[in-house]
């Protein structure tokens, strides 16, 4: 990408300035295609921003000229494609950083694996620092991208401290397989819990009768390593956070809607203030803390300390759940899972204390929502199940006839089964559907055999959402479970939306590819939809005089390529309150 800076006489400067009248600007784009998302001006080709703000889209690269003056950056695009910002609008952003500068296990499931990603970590670390979790094996039975073939080996691997203890040998480790059923310590881990030579029950050992470093849970060998592990400081997590933020750079996101907790609600505002923050921030807190938050003089749009609105760090909506996930068998249904006949799901308790929230007080859920909106605050909750989704639609419905108006703003994430007869229902409520493409493309692989090829008819049926008038949010839940790793760059969301297919393009045509969506409407519900989620649409969100000046800048245009293509989209550029916090620089762009 070539950034010219140009030097023009000062007789030049006056002649531009006499005949156009126009202030230059501090940066204009040029020979793009700019695709606005505005109806009356939907492709431009030049851009012109002023501070943080766009004063001007235009149609032909001469009239941007104009805005050019001595102290303007000018980008030559090149024919690059441009797009408003992507907004997240579902991230866990405490945890999402870990998944990069801590152990990340989810794709290994042998020896050679376990010491790659070990030496990877420990290279990062300060000496002394613990490695904790890992969540080895959640893909040792499907390969990552399948379509819903086991690997042919059904073996659990079982890994040895012998494997990675001179690799760590300055950093205890306590790891875990995806569903902590068993873990896994190294040899500075079990001296520092004096158990090197110690044998408690649920600790495996080797033919030679020294422990292998696994631990089944439950035994009471992990509470003695668990009270020494050392807590990661201040440090640590600030350096996860900017792994993690240069990932979103990386990935052209220029803003998240994230799952907060007050700890890491902090580190935000340390990142802020330092002028480390190159991502909005809209925060969802719990549910719960409704009536705490209004306590404290904060709702919606406030900063957590100077409790004034805040473009880039602000309250959003209070984030709620009804039931668990379906890859633990626990999202909420109406009929028994197939391959567990007696389990139906569970309702998910609350992370509030309260006794109350426990299985299935809908009147709780109710209050609460009702606490937090009086508080200022729309509700966000995650329901996955049809029940779930139901149970929820209709504690909304309540709420409309109660409040005798619409629920502008508030959401059902995930949305992720639902019945033919629930699809209406988010346009009678307008309620959003806030939904996670490429969970599809993951969850696929194992899907049919939960739920049966029926109920999946409703498994993100993003089209069918459309069609019934509803209006579609995309988030990518980054980075996941503790069964699946979610990707962030939106290429994996977007090509997951519009083929139905993995990222190796199985099944062939797409699973349940009615529900097909096309790249225009995956667009509209990564920019400006988010941005209208978080009441924002007439600030952000699509490319316009007047408003904000995110942006992002792709290697090639979603709309002309093959749909099997996105995935290999490249995010060129990412411009965040018009300042440019990522540039790619490949090789082979000039």
């Amino acid at each position: 990408m070539r950034i010219i800076w140009l030097v023009i006489s000062l007789a030049g400067i006056s002649s531009l300035m006499s005949c156009s009248r126009t202030k230059p600007a501090d940066l204009v784009l040029l020979n793009g295609e700019v695709y606005t998302l505005e109806a009356d001006q939907p492709w431009a080709t030049a851009m012109a921003v002023d501070g943080n703000t766009i004063v001007a889209v235009l149609a032909d690269d001469d009239a941007a000229r104009a805005y050019i003056g001595p102290q303007t950056t000018v980008i030559d695009l090149d024919g690059r494609f441009v797009v408003p910002g992507f907004i997240d609008a579902h991230v866990h952003f405490n945890r999402a950083g870990a998944l990069i500068n801590d152990a990340n296990l989810m794709t290994v499931a042998d020896d050679e694996g376990l010491r790659r990603e070990m030496s990877r970590v420990a290279a990062i670390l300060e000496p002394g620092e613990w490695i904790t979790g890992g969540l080895w094996g959640a893909y040792e039975r499907w390969a990552l991208g399948a379509d819903g073939a086991p690997n042919a080996a059904t073996r659990r691997w079982e890994p040895h401290r012998d494997t990675f203890d001179t690799i760590t040998a300055e950093h205890p480790c306590l790891l875990n397989n995806f569903n902590s059923e068993l873990f896994l310590a190294n040899t500075a881990a079990l001296r520092a819990a004096g158990l090197e030579n110690e044998h408690l029950p649920g600790m495996k050992i080797d033919e030679s009768g020294r422990p292998t470093g696994l631990i089944e849970a439950g035994s009471p060998a992990l509470g003695r390593i668990r009270a020494v592990i050392r807590e990661k400081s201040p440090a640590r997590l600030l350096d996860e956070n900017r792994a993690a933020l240069r990932r979103l750079a990386e990935s052209g996101i220029v803003e998240v809607h994230d799952i907060a907790v007050p700890d890491q609600t902090a580190r935000f505002v340390e990142l802020q203030a330092s002028g480390e923050l190159t991502c909005r921030v809209w925060l969802r807190p719990d549910l719960s803390r409704g009536a705490e938050l209004k306590a404290k003089g904060l709702t919606m749009g406030l900063h957590p300390v100077t409790k004034q609105p805040n473009p880039w760090l602000r309250y959003g909506a209070l984030k709620g759940y009804i039931d668990g996930i379906m890859g633990t068998h626990g999202a909420l249904f109406f009929e028994p899972y197939d391959d567990q006949p007696d389990n139906y799901g569970h309702y998910r308790r609350h992370t509030s204390d309260d006794p109350e929230l426990k299985i299935g007080n809908m009147d709780k859920m109710y209050e609460l929502i009702k606490i937090g909106y009086d508080a200022g605050f729309v509700a966000n909750v995650h329901a996955i199940g049809t029940r779930g989704v139901a149970l929820m639609l209709d504690t909304y419905e309540r709420l409309m006839g109660d409040l005798g108006h619409d629920l502008e703003g508030f959401r059902i994430i995930h949305a992720q089964v639902i019945r033919p007869q629930d699809f209406p229902r988010f346009k009678a409520l307008n309620v959003i559907a806030e939904v996670n493409p490429y969970h599809l493309s993951d969850d696929m692989r194992w899907m049919e055999e939960r739920i049966g090829h029926e109920r999946c008819r409703g498994a993100y049926a993003f089209k069918s959402l459309l069609d019934s008038g509803a209006m579609l949010s995309f988030g990518s839940d980054w980075p996941g479970t503790s069964a699946a790793e979610y990707h962030v760059h939106p290429k994996y969301l977007i090509h997951a939306a519009v083929t139905r297919t993995t990222i190796q393009g199985t099944p062939p045509g797409g699973w349940f590819p009615e529900q097909k969506i096309s790249v225009a409407d995956a667009l509209r519900a990564y920019t400006i939809n988010n941005a209208r989620a978080a009441f924002e649409g007439d600030r952000r969100g699509s490319l316009k005089a007047g408003k904000l000046a995110d942006i992002t800048v792709c290697d090639r245009n979603l709309l002309r390529i093959p749909s099997e293509e996105i995935v290999t989209m490249e995010v060129d550029m990412t411009i965040v309150d018009g300042k440019i916090v990522y540039r790619r620089q490949p090789d082979n762009v000039p």
